[in-house]
Parts: C-alpha cells; sequence; structure tokens
C-alpha cells in the first residue's frame, strides 16, 4: 500500500484540476519542489496553425428547397434547388460528401478542432511503411503525465501490431532534458520498462525531484547515478549510457519534436505526424486512449 503524505494528496488534488502540465504551470504544480525541474520559459511558443473544419449540414436543411454547398474555405453558398431534382440530387451529394470527409475517425463521434487538431502541413514519421506512429510527449515530473502513465501502460499492451508506440520526453528547459536523458539512458541500457514507473514514484511519491533545482546538470547527473545505484545499475554503467553518441542523438530528436510540434502542454499524443490531442480535447483519460486508437486505426486504413 502506497502512503501518501498530505502534499502529495495536494498535487494529485491539482492533477484533477487541470488539464495537461504547462511551460508556466510546470513548476507550479511539480511534486516536492518548486520550480523544478527548471524553471520553463516564461512566453508559450506560438501554436500551430490549425486547418479549420468545414460545416456538415444537417438533414433538415438537406431536405429544404435551398441547399448549403459549403466551400474549401468553410464559407457557405445556399442555392435554390427547387424545381430541379436532377440538381437538388448533385448538390445534396456534394454536400454529403464534404460532411463525411470532415470526420477523421469515422468509428466514433470525434470532432476535428474539438477532440483533436490536424497538424499543418503533417509531419514525417519514423517507422516503417504499414506502420502508424503514436507518439507520447510527456515530462517525468508533471502529476498528470503520472497519473495516466498506468493507463497507458495497460492500453499499449493492446495495441494492433500495426502501432508503433513510443514515448518522447519533453525538453523545455535544462532541468527537462536532464530528466529526458534519464529516460534515454535507461532505455540504452535496457532498464526502461524495469524503472519506468520507478522514476514516477521516486518524484510524485518519495518527493526526489531527480534534478538539481539550480539546474547544474553535473548534480542532477549525481542525484540520478544515486537513484539507480539503488535500482541495480552501476555508477559506471550509467555514466557511459548517459553521456553516449546514442543518447545524445535522441535526446537532440526530443528536442527537434518539442519544436516541431509547438509542444506548451503535457501529455500529448501525436498520431502519424497529422493529429494532436490530449486529456483535455479528448474529455478525460479513456476517452484519449480510445480516440488515439481510432486515429491510429484510421490512418492504418488509409
Amino acid at each position: 500500500m502506497i502512503m501518501r503524505t498530505p502534499r502529495t494528496l495536494l498535487v494529485l488534488g491539482l492533477a484533477l484540476a487541470l488539464a495537461a502540465c504547462g511551460k508556466q504551470q510546470a513548476a507550479e504544480v511539480a511534486p516536492a519542489q518548486r520550480a523544478a525541474p527548471g524553471a520553463p520559459p516564461s512566453v508559450a511558443a506560438e501554436q500551430a496553425p490549425q486547418a479549420q473544419p468545414p460545416k456538415p449540414v444537417s438533414a433538415k436543411a438537406a431536405e429544404s428547397s435551398t441547399v448549403t454547398r459549403v466551400n474549401e474555405d468553410g464559407s457557405e453558398t445556399v442555392e435554390d434547388a427547387s424545381g430541379d431534382s436532377g440538381t437538388h440530387n448533385s448538390l445534396l451529394a456534394a454536400v454529403s460528401s464534404t460532411a463525411a470527409a470532415a470526420t477523421t475517425a469515422q468509428a466514433s463521434n470525434w470532432q476535428d478542432g474539438v477532440n483533436y487538431t490536424r497538424i499543418v502541413p503533417a509531419q514525417p514519421t519514423s517507422v516503417a511503411d504499414g506502420q502508424v506512429e503514436v507518439l507520447e510527449i510527456f515530462w517525468y515530473a508533471c502529476p498528470h503525465c503520472y497519473a495516466l502513465d498506468p493507463l497507458i501502460e495497460a492500453w499499449r499492451k493492446k495495441l494492433p501490431s500495426y502501432v508503433s508506440f513510443s514515448r518522447v520526453p519533453v525538453t523545455w528547459s535544462a532541468g527537462h532534458r536532464s530528466l529526458a536523458r534519464l529516460f534515454y539512458s535507461l532505455q540504452s541500457l535496457g532498464k526502461l520498462d524495469q524503472l519506468h514507473a520507478a522514476v514516477f514514484k521516486e518524484i510524485h511519491v518519495n518527493g526526489n525531484p531527480l534534478v538539481d533545482l539550480g539546474n547544474d546538470d553535473a548534480k542532477s547527473e549525481q542525484i540520478q547515478t544515486a537513484f539507480v545505484e539503488k535500482n541495480g545499475i552501476s555508477a559506471e554503467a550509467f555514466r557511459n549510457a548517459y553521456h553516449s553518441f546514442a543518447v545524445e542523438t535522441d535526446v537532440q530528436r526530443a528536442e527537434q519534436l518539442t519544436e516541431r510540434y509547438r509542444v506548451t502542454g503535457v501529455p500529448m499524443f501525436v498520431v502519424n505526424g497529422k493529429y494532436l490531442t490530449d486529456v483535455g480535447m479528448a474529455q478525460g483519460e479513456d476517452r484519449l486512449l480510445m480516440l488515439v486508437s481510432d486515429l491510429a486505426a484510421q490512418e492504418h486504413k488509409h
């Protein structure tokens, strides 16, 4: 049984009250410390421009003597279709086709611009042909990521073979990059599956931020080395991985993805370089994973 201190319970309360850990919120909601790991930038990145979905036409409107045509720019043109059944049917077919195209996950009632946003232009992925890339961009010190992680673990074990799921640690500041380096070092050593949940627990339950609050990289490395030694990894093996070319490359890629997707809050999911969503947009943790699965299935069909 895990005992939680009043401070931890307060943090969990904040986790329920907020939709995500943002760049400005990070210092306020991080457990057991203030402004850790590293005070995030004070100015949020500009959001990527999103394509606006066309407005579907209701069945009632389709049955009237006028037909509303949805233009490419999202505007509407009302045309008189009375007394001309051929034109009427043609226009109805065009409207029906446009409305159908506005729904990406056709098996569900997900709405473009509400439950997810399109990435324009779509970004390249790093998976083989026939695979659908799903990324979770997260931060170990984010209480929302901590709360969501057990659900993700259960969900990812049931994913179809065409889904390639991976986590990407956010890299907003020196402190975030230090935790990203810990993540990739554990992955390089083949210990990530074993210790991923333990890192979350060390921060959110044991109150150890696993970084130096003054953003001293060397001190952060010492703190993390002490943690992995307690969990059966030698200091030498960890240092070698921590400063390896492979881990440095992984951290640089995480920085590129953080910038490419203009990440201002976590946890955030990216599906096949085309769609962004989070807990708030999906309106719940379980709904988020359902949405991601539906978007991935839709991409696989294409």
